[in-house]
């Protein structure tokens, strides 16, 4: 497995492989199972003949300026070997030097689905996303890329800049990989201690809650966040909510009436740890 650190390097074992499809899984590291499952997903994807690459890069524009970009765990050591031992072909780790121009003054904005959800918190939050990620298609020049539906916004903002800006890669989004008492995977669970680990569960379970009253026929939007909210209350009295939304899983847009078609999203903090999980109502 080869490990690039500048755009220059990448590209001539990208063109050395030309002709062959490439997949990639755009990460922050700090990797999880649930980052190992994407880029299982990616090589299968990309069939023997084509090749996987992963980028590691901590990325400072979709961090807010009370955000934790600078204890952010850096781990590439650790980093690498898990993916050599699902089968990645090269990470692409740069510097943010490497990748961002020290006199930069172009970004990417989304104007729609980032007004909801995560962005209406994290102001600024998306544009950094969808910067980065554009740069990367660029630099990477891959064929398809996966994301996990974790952040489920955060794919559906990709999705709708890949077709608006032409894009000619596939974006493929892959289910959440949880715990084995159901709290989603992510690289931020490790700041949480024992008590606020053993109530962050409770997401998980309020929003199996309001599924399974959604499944009966209770499509009212407040109903199902309010069944959502009783179980936090219950079960995770160290939780500060930060929004439990409704919405229409395409569009993102609240639904006071959730259709067959709909999202349960949900982002809680235990402390200073910000948490995200989701189901969709389909």
């Amino acid at each position: 497995m080869h490990v690039f650190h500048t755009v220059s390097d990448f590209r001539q074992w990208h063109t050395r492989s030309a002709g062959k499809p490439l997949v990639i899984v755009p990460t922050m590291g700090a990797l999880h199972d649930g980052h190992l499952n994407l880029m299982r997903e990616a090589r299968v994807l990309a069939g023997e003949g084509g090749s996987v690459a992963v980028s590691i890069f901590v990325n400072p524009l979709q961090f807010g300026p009370k955000e934790d970009f600078s204890k952010y765990p850096r781990e590439l050591e650790a980093d690498s070997a898990k993916c050599a031992s699902v089968g990645v072909d090269a990470i692409f780790a740069p510097s943010a030097e490497e990748v961002y121009a020290p006199d930069r003054s172009v970004i990417v904005l989304e104007t729609k689905l980032s007004k909801v959800l995560c962005g209406a918190s994290r102001p600024g939050h998306f544009d950094g996303v969808c910067t980065v990620v554009l740069k990367l298609f660029n630099i990477m020049q891959p064929d398809v890329s996966v994301f996990g539906k974790k952040d489920y916004q955060q794919l559906a903002i990709i999705k709708r800049m890949v077709r608006d800006l032409n894009v000619p890669v596939e974006i493929v989004g892959s289910e959440t990989v949880r715990e084995a008492d159901g709290l989603a995977m992510s690289s931020r669970n490790r700041y949480l201690n024992a008590e606020e680990r053993s109530q962050a569960t409770a997401l998980r379970a309020g929003l199996l809650k309001a599924k399974e009253a959604w499944q009966v026929g209770d499509k009212n939007g407040e109903k199902l966040k309010q069944l959502y909210l009783d179980v936090l209350k219950e079960r995770a009295p160290l939780s500060r909510v930060d929004y439990i939304e409704c919405t229409d899983a395409d569009t993102l847009e609240p639904a006071e009436q959730v259709s067959g078609n709909g999202l349960m999203a949900t982002a809680v903090f235990f402390g200073a740890t910000r948490l995200i999980d989701n189901i969709e109502l389909k």
